[in-house]
């Protein structure tokens, strides 16, 4: 257990936040330094072919060790930038041994406590052992504890090579978190068959359903005139913006949704009387309701410009779709992650993604990847913690998964 733990705390300590209003790639210059650790540690426990190229995509082998060759080349996937969205310096991690069930204290001087009355999936891991935060940043399980997790089933494989394995590819990916994670992956070099990306929640996640994607920016012009004197003059930009937000169905957000019900979230809104701007994502994972909402969006955009004669413009960029429609022709993948957990007596929880992740943008790419728990919770922010045996349970469905597959090859 120590092992992991120190391995999963040496990568959480590497600020690696990554920046959507950067253009490069990576976004910050600061991923580079775990990334170069990355490739240290793949080489030191002996995986080969061990590469980074000029945007830190990280790609290793382990090579077939059966006199098989016919066994397919799968791949494991994870990245390792946190959301620009909250703190990931200076992170400070607790170590809570045989949790009690009871409020964890994270930070006693802010009053910040970590409670299973909130949290009740804080229970699942009563007698465990968590690695939480102290309070002031997010703790980086999304996905450090993936990548601990990859390196960690390598190793092992290497440490025993009585557990017969077909070619094993691991990547490792930059900027993840602003949804450009597989946008320089090279598909054709990683050369696997199929994936799994490690960038699931709790213990037994299987996903291979995700949203379809859109982003829009609703730009709006107003005009200014003196307040005394505006009757029939001004042109108040916030107000049209409130008036678009009103439009928007007020039960199809996300804090009122949930399973495969898409929404309409509004995440940045800026403004003043003669420019305002509003920024908002679609969601949702049916195709056709996808594109009604993408409809509807332009539509009130549409209707309000006949009102305020053209002020508003409406930019929609699609961002990514839904994996299903890639992975279900070669639904046996699944099958194999659901028979290496239930082998190790893991409950599978075959649930739909709420959110995004590199196996969508590579499954269209060509990879079929699925998502397979990471342990971790409450991402994104101060109350992230993970359960180390949640991670070590990752690792050995990792190496059961390397193992059916070469089993079942002819």
């Amino acid at each position: 257990m120590q092992h992991i733990i120190d391995r999963f705390i040496s990568y959480i300590k590497i600020d690696t936040q990554s920046d959507a209003t950067s253009e490069s790639t990576p976004s910050t210059e600061k991923q580079w330094n775990l990334a170069h650790k990355l490739i240290a540690d793949l080489k030191a426990i002996g995986m080969q072919d061990v590469t980074i190229d000029d945007n830190a995509y990280i790609m290793a082998t382990l090579p077939n060790n059966t006199k098989k060759e016919d066994i397919p080349v799968i791949g494991f996937i994870s990245h390792f930038d946190t959301s620009p969205d909250f703190s990931g310096t200076n992170i400070n991690p607790q170590i809570i041994k045989n949790y009690d069930g009871k409020d964890i204290v994270l930070n006693e001087e802010q009053n910040i406590i970590l409670s299973p009355d909130y949290f009740d999936d804080l229970l699942q891991y009563k007698g465990q052992t968590i690695i939480t935060t102290d309070g002031t940043t997010l703790l980086g399980a999304d996905d450090k504890a993936g990548i601990t997790e990859i390196i960690t089933a390598m190793e092992y494989l290497i440490n025993n090579p009585e557990i017969k394995h077909g070619t094993i590819k691991v990547g490792f990916t930059p900027d993840e978190e602003i949804g450009r994670g597989a946008h320089k992956f090279d598909v054709t070099k990683f050369g696997a068959d199929w994936a799994y990306t490690m960038d699931g929640s709790q213990i037994g996640e299987l996903e291979y359903e995700n949203f379809n994607a859109a982003g829009a920016i609703v730009t709006i012009k107003g005009r200014s005139v003196h307040p005394g004197y505006a009757k029939g003059k001004m042109v108040n930009a916030i107000t049209i913006a409130n008036d678009f937000m009103s439009l928007l169905p007020a039960e199809e957000v996300p804090q009122k949704t949930t399973g495969r019900e898409g929404f309409f979230h509004v995440h940045h809104i800026s403004g003043e009387i003669e420019n305002a701007t509003i920024e908002l994502i679609i969601r949702d994972h049916d195709k056709d309701k996808f594109e009604e909402r993408k409809k509807l969006v332009s539509k009130i955009g549409d209707d309000l410009n006949a009102i305020y004669k053209d002020a508003i413009t409406v930019e929609i960029k699609n961002q990514y779709f839904n994996m299903k429609e890639k992975v279900e022709p070669v639904f046996h993948i699944i099958e194999t992650a659901k028979e290496a957990m239930e082998a190790l007596h893991i409950k599978p929880i075959l649930k739909p993604i709420r959110g995004g992740t590199d196996g969508s943008q590579l499954s269209f790419m060509g990879l079929p990847c699925p998502n397979i728990f990471a342990g971790g919770h409450n991402f994104h922010g101060k109350y992230e913690y993970v359960p180390v045996e949640s991670m070590e349970s990752a690792v050995a469905v990792i190496v059961k998964i390397c193992e059916l597959t070469a089993a079942k090859a002819k």
